[in-house]
């Protein structure tokens, strides 16, 4: 039996389908019943050779991953564990941080516990470039690159990495794991969070662009380096999954021609960036309202940052696809969407 966890998200729906190639028993977590409809119009759109005797294969379980005696449950017979559930908010609030740390740490530290008390054979968690170390002189970061505890971090920073030791304790204990580290995952659905963003508001027509530098990947390469990963003998390693380290502007620029609109020309300025968050934090102090825009958030908005995917490529002579590739895919998507 395959555990999936957080299968009805970005990465969890996808991945979905290249399991259910493998013919293997799938159980599948989720928290509200109406994204299970979702998922599945989804990925019935986006691939059109799956087929209903292949969806009806997977076995929907309701749970939350603080609900430990639902969570025992669940693990009964499981021998892989896919660990795809978290929480993203750059919101700097105390209840965020909260809310951040019961579902990437706590939630995280159940699964490994009750992976080791089952006796699941192999436990794999999608983590992010952001738990990762730093270099200098714009040297690309790999896997072993040093994460300086004296910088200041953000929030979901702090939480995956948190999570993070979890799994490494756990490995401590006898379990057997891989955690990969996507930069920003591209894929079709979800058009309104995460990088599904990028595609709505460039088609609403996006004037400004920030000129940030970093890693993209997409969707379909870390389901497939998962699942290599975790059928391979490898163990108790970590793998940055990145095609390619580029510029926003050239995404979206990438974006707005597939979907037939007028990319953002004009560069995003810091004082622009700071006027932003002084509203947003006025608004959160006195009104409650959300606050994405932070001092760190505003700082990563001008870097340059760029990864290295030597390590996966070596270990399982894997190939990403191209970033623009993938956007002329995921474009085609969301202008035929009708979810």
């Amino acid at each position: 039996m395959i555990l999936v966890s957080g299968a009805t998200g970005l990465v969890g729906s996808h991945l979905l389908v290249q399991l259910l190639e493998l013919d293997q028993p799938i159980r599948a977590m989720y928290r509200k019943e109406q994204k299970i409809a979702y998922t599945k119009k989804l990925l019935f759109s986006c691939y059109p050779k799956l087929t209903s005797a292949q969806w009806n294969r997977i076995e929907w379980v309701e749970t939350h991953l603080e609900n430990i005696p639902q969570l025992s449950d669940v693990f009964q017979g499981v021998q892989q564990v896919y660990h795809c559930a978290g929480y993203i908010s750059y919101n700097p609030s105390d209840s965020e941080y909260k809310k951040l740390r019961k579902i990437n740490i706590e939630g995280t530290a159940n699964m490994v516990n009750l992976a080791l008390s089952n006796s699941v054979k192999k436990f794999c968690y999608v983590s992010s470039i952001a738990t990762l170390g730093s270099e200098l002189k714009q040297k690309a970061i790999n896997e072993e690159s040093p994460r300086n505890h004296e910088n200041k971090f953000d929030n979901y920073s702090i939480t995956k990495f948190g999570g993070e030791m979890e799994v490494w304790r756990a490995s401590q204990e006898g379990l057997n794991v891989v955690i990969v580290n996507p930069g920003v995952i591209l894929g079709a659905g979800f058009w309104e969070s995460g990088s599904g963003l990028l595609f709505s508001k460039v088609n609403k027509g996006l004037r400004y662009y920030i000129p940030l530098i970093t890693g993209f990947v997409d969707v379909r390469d870390v389901a497939k380096a998962m699942i290599l990963l975790m059928n391979s003998s490898v163990k108790q390693e970590r793998f940055i999954l990145v095609a390619e380290s580029i510029s926003f502007k050239e995404v979206l620029q990438h974006i707005a021609n597939e979907i037939g609109v007028t990319p953002p020309k004009k560069r995003l300025q810091p004082w622009m960036v700071k006027i932003g968050w002084i509203f947003q934090w006025l608004g959160r102090i006195f009104f409650g309202t959300h606050q994405e825009i932070t001092k760190l958030s505003i700082k990563a908005a001008f870097n340059t940052t760029i990864y290295s995917s030597a390590k996966i490529k070596k270990s399982l002579d894997f190939k990403f696809n191209s970033i623009e590739k993938t956007i002329a895919r995921v474009g085609k998507s969301y202008a035929e969407k009708d979810i």
